[in-house]
């Protein structure tokens, strides 16, 4: 099954459904995510859930119910259901039909963002940094944009080594290493090093400056998930962290929400530290960004010829096909 550029797949994965601030506590709240109508509710323990949002009973949305204690209430008869999706009371019976259920999802908290995964449980976590997993961290939420081609398409964009030279000017003579750390499969990590050329007055100095080798890589969570690693291995910066989710958007555009990250550090130098690299991390995206966004809001893809230097894209592709889809496919394609 091609799953890649595939509007009619979505693969099983975590996608942001909205921030955390939108869903205070007793308060419930309808939205689209992924072409499904999915209902969040907070409870009184202030933890989150999260129901496909129509009732089964007579289809109405329970977005516009109550949150009595943990549980969410139907605007309309009252039905009340848990976060199991289980309903467990009806007021005009006692009696509660098997099919009295909605489809439940596995949610989490995370970069100031609540996380929805396509399944009732999830087999991982929202992926982090491996060097932030036992830290506090820092994180500043940019605005969101769209796209105007699928997320898979998007994502290339860290691993196109062509481009570096031809959209942004960089040097392009880069070694590329592939590793996959997560044993079922879902991430894929990609590591690019070079020498700094001394062609232009730019490369001496940021040779000078950070040293005679500049390394960064790109870790791929779900085909929907980009975490960025820029200036490891240099000197006088620590490593810098973005995160990038993908989210398909009717019709036929992508969502990408940027978020920075740091470790939290400790005093008022530590804060001054981390609230700094986080902007560096804003300029260092910002400097690339605007260059790109012509190229994928006027692209086509449809490869008939690659290059050697595009095996990182190939490999790439791969590891999205071999990805799982979810229930939020379209029926002809899950079934």
């Amino acid at each position: 099954m091609q799953i890649f550029n595939n509007w009619d797949v979505i693969a099983k994965g975590w996608y942001i459904a909205c921030s955390s601030q939108e869903i205070p506590k007793k308060k419930a709240k309808s939205l689209e995510l992924c072409g499904q109508r999915i209902v969040i509710f907070r409870g009184e323990d202030g933890q989150v859930r999260a129901l496909d949002a129509y009732c089964p009973h007579l289809g109405t949305d329970l977005g516009i119910g109550e949150v009595k204690g943990n549980f969410l209430r139907c605007a309309f008869h009252h039905w009340t259901f848990d976060e199991s999706g289980l309903c467990q009371h009806i007021p005009c019976q006692s009696e509660i039909p098997a099919q009295a259920r909605v489809q439940a999802y596995a949610t989490e908290e995370k970069y100031g963002f609540i996380w929805i995964y396509p399944d009732a449980e999830a087999p991982e976590e929202v992926p982090n940094f491996d060097e932030l997993k036992d830290k506090e961290i820092l994180t500043q939420t940019d605005r969101s944009f769209t796209r105007t081609c699928h997320h898979h398409i998007c994502m290339m964009n860290g691993i196109d080594i062509q481009h570096l030279k031809t959209i942004h000017h960089l040097d392009i003579k880069m070694e590329l290493s592939l590793n996959f750390p997560s044993e079922i499969g879902t991430q894929i990590d990609f590591t690019i090093r070079r020498q700094f050329p001394q062609t232009t007055w730019r490369e001496r100095l940021g040779q000078r400056f950070l040293g005679a080798t500049y390394q960064y890589s790109m870790r791929y969570a779900y085909g929907c998930i980009g975490l960025l690693k820029m200036m490891e291995n240099v000197q006088l910066f620590p490593p810098l962290y973005m995160l990038y989710a993908y989210t398909p958007i009717a019709p036929a555009k992508t969502r990408i929400q940027p978020i920075y990250i740091t470790e939290k550090r400790p005093g008022i130098r530590g804060y001054l530290l981390s609230t700094l690299l986080l902007l560096w991390t804003r300029l260092a995206y910002y400097m690339l960004r605007d260059e790109d966004g012509k190229i994928y809001d006027n692209i086509q893809f449809k490869p008939k010829l690659l290059l050697s230097m595009d095996q990182p894209l190939a490999q790439y592709i791969e590891y999205v096909n071999q990805l799982e889809p979810s229930r939020w496919s379209t029926e002809a394609v899950a079934m």
